[in-house]
């Protein structure tokens, strides 16, 4: 007669269950605390599967206990961890199946088995219960708990944001807040004037964030922390939407002689750049600010930079706190914990504690590493409940059209390098990939800078081509100086008005370079350095947003893209990415949208770079007709990029001669040299990559 599942899956216990007495038998390690089973006895049926008690769906006895129902092995610790699934919801993953863990499962009311994980959930109102009876089962059976910060931020009351009356912000900012922006801020208003608004890059979160300053007006003065080159659209903005605040009571802070203004009992808001923010935390500190704005929050993303632990100590009496960013973590949640920890200091633990329950911690000989991810729906979950409000564009601006993404492949028979540098292309390749993780990131930027001499050629002849197909405007990003320098070239043989802002471009001219972009038709392109001009700008006349470098970090370049794709942008924009196979890219490329993911996870990003299209780079000329643009000046003073001026005049065809020659060699010897140093060649007020470097 054939056996049911029911009964086959009885026996198999049954039998390991005798295997295994056997072996504690044999090495004397059995302990007599439970009944042995009887071995004489005849085929297992449902009467001897009760006293055993291992079937996963068994009814479990009321008059006997947990205990008298399974044996657990003396020398086996069965360990679990409990996370959320909801807000509502808790799962348990146990290291293995264990019999009594089970049978307790099933007397919690609202138990759930999912088919799918095989795992059990339950209604967060029984975890206490549920951890209760568990404990019974110690030594035997331990479930690491939810961390007391999760339970907590569950509990506590919140305020209705429906119920927020935006009444006391003053008149003139409140009528300019779209529907969305309202709704953000009240959350802020409903989170006690503590949290992050992580909106999409070009949402309106500055006018968001000073509708939550004047609604606590009460508590001024006011703190303004930001690039620099974002201090000055911050103040004309406060003088445009709360003119209720004179011109005389902002002061915005770029060196000691500014430090009596600051003192200055009159003084309502201080602008302030996270390098200065560094050099005067004793200035701030006593400034006792109730009230903070920190612009561009990733910058924070390290606790051993000096602007974060600044600003920890400049808000640490400080009642309101808000945070701006619309990519709070460029590239994994380890970056999280320092902005979380501003917004509330006492609620959650240690970083260890945090990077051991989010960041998959896992203890090296050279410390603990955080550079990978765990639990992210806890994560997210918590993030949502109590720290940020996040929109994106597709839901809020109905109107915009979306962007669209494409990747180039560049003509490799254009790309610049001799058999030898070939070679050594693909030993830094090698390198990089046999490379222990601790130093990948020194071997990725060797790589990258070499990748960007390579690519320089073929970048140019794509740009050249863009030119002769299209009249419309663009952007160009790059990261490294010399490739910035050939597109600049580039565009000055081809008499192209464009506008050039890198971190050396004055703080006071990028506003007039960005209105001219924006309303000079003849002004096609801007050639950008994506760390020092990938956020705070608005460039919305731009149809393309071309790179011609990648960058490590996903958020950077989603920034980027976002400088035309924004509110008050009208029409389709495409980011269109210039790879070369051989190069850093291909490592890159791969590596960014593994990025993405994780922060696609903890709904930070809804970004993707997996459904590019791909196109290749069409090439019916010479490789000499576009080789590098070799500048003639002898010295970088020589060329002003993005002014069309040049010191020394280009020489004619008609009349090159020796000296032409010389220079050209050694403009091309210093284009060499400056290429392994550019990554580090970052100007003073470049404050987007004070937390970016982490070498």
């Amino acid at each position: 007669m054939a056996c049911t599942k029911e009964e086959i899956e009885r026996k198999r216990l049954a039998a390991l269950q005798k295997r295994q007495e056997k072996l504690n038998n044999k090495q004397c390690l059995r302990m007599n605390t439970f009944s042995p089973i009887n071995s004489s006895a005849g085929p297992v049926k449902s009467s001897a599967a009760s006293s055993i008690g291992f079937h996963p769906y068994g009814k479990p006895e009321n008059s006997k206990s947990f205990a008298e129902n399974a044996s657990i092995p003396s020398t086996k610790v069965v360990t679990g961890t409990v996370y959320l699934i909801s807000e509502d919801r808790f799962e348990v993953n146990p290291s293995e199946f264990s019999a009594p863990l089970i049978n307790i499962f099933k007397t919690i009311p609202s138990k759930t088995y999912d088919i799918n994980s095989k795992l059990w959930n339950f209604s967060i109102k029984d975890y206490q219960e549920l951890m209760l009876k568990v404990s019974s089962l110690a030594p035997h059976v331990v479930l690491g708990p939810l961390p007391s910060y999760v339970l907590k931020i569950l509990n506590e009351p919140v305020i209705d944001p429906n119920t927020v009356d935006l009444s006391p912000i003053e008149k003139t900012l409140r009528n300019k807040l779209l529907p969305f922006q309202e709704d953000g801020v009240r959350f802020g208003i409903a989170r006690q004037g503590r949290c992050m608004i992580a909106d999409d890059m070009g949402l309106g979160k500055t006018y968001q964030a000073l509708a939550i300053a004047s609604y606590y007006r009460h508590n001024w003065p006011l703190l303004i922390v930001t690039t620099s080159s974002m201090r000055e659209t911050w103040q004309n903005t406060i003088h445009e939407v709360l003119p209720s605040v004179p011109m005389m009571n902002i002061v915005t802070l770029t060196s000691s002689k500014d430090s009596e203004f600051v003192a200055d009992r009159q003084t309502e808001i201080v602008i302030v750049s996270y390098k200065i923010a560094g050099m005067h935390t004793e200035l701030l500190k006593d400034k006792k600010f109730g009230m903070i704005i920190v612009d561009e929050s990733h910058n924070l993303k390290s606790h051993k930079a000096r602007c974060t632990q600044a600003l920890a100590r400049v808000s640490a009496g400080c009642a309101r706190l808000v945070l701006l960013s619309g990519t709070p973590a460029l590239s994994r949640p380890a970056e999280l914990y320092t902005q979380l920890a501003l917004i509330a200091p006492r609620l959650l633990g240690s970083f260890t504690e945090y990077g051991k329950r989010y960041c998959g911690g896992k203890q090296t000989n050279f410390g603990w590493d955080m550079t990978g991810q765990s639990n992210l729906t806890e994560l997210q979950i918590m993030l949502q409940k109590r720290f940020l409000i996040r929109r994106t564009k597709e839901k809020v601006l109905t109107d915009l059209e979306k962007k669209t993404r494409e990747s180039v492949l560049l003509d490799h028979s254009l790309l610049q390098f001799t058999k030898e540098e070939a070679q050594g292309l693909s030993q830094m390749a090698k390198a990089f990939e046999n490379t222990r993780s601790s130093d990948k990131h020194a071997a990725l930027i060797t790589y990258f800078s070499k990748s960007a001499e390579v690519k320089i050629p073929a970048i140019c002849k794509y740009i050249k081509q863009l030119l002769k197909e299209t009249t419309s405007k663009f952007l160009v990003f790059a990261h490294h100086r010399n490739m910035i320098d050939a597109i600049c070239y580039t565009l000055d043989e081809a008499s192209t008005h464009y506008i050039c802002i890198v971190g050396s471009t004055p703080t006071n001219t990028r506003a007039e370079l960005v209105e001219t972009f924006q309303h000079v038709e003849s002004c096609r392109c801007a050639v950008l350095s994506v760390t020092a001009a990938g956020s705070g700008l608005t460039l919305t006349r731009a149809d393309l947003v071309l790179f011609a470098e990648l960058h490590w970090n996903p958020g950077m370049l989603t920034q980027a893209e976002s400088r035309a794709h924004r509110l008050g942008r009208s029409g389709a924009v495409c980011a269109r990415y210039l790879l070369a196979r051989g190069t850093a890219d291909d490592f890159m490329w791969p590596m960014l949208q593994d990025k993405l993911d994780v922060l696609n996870n903890v709904g930070l990003s809804g970004e993707t770079f997996e459904n590019t299209t791909l196109t290749r780079q069409e090439s019916k000329n010479s490789m000499t007709q576009y080789l590098s643009p070799k500048s003639s000046y002898k010295n970088k003073n020589d060329y002003i990029p993005g002014t069309n001026i040049r010191k020394v005049p280009l020489p004619s065809e008609a009349s090159k001669s020796q000296n032409t020659s010389s220079l050209e060699e050694n403009a091309q010897e210093k284009m060499q040299t400056s290429c392994e140093m550019d990554f580090f060649m970052e100007h003073d007020d470049d404050d987007d990559l004070l937390a970016n470097l982490d070498l």
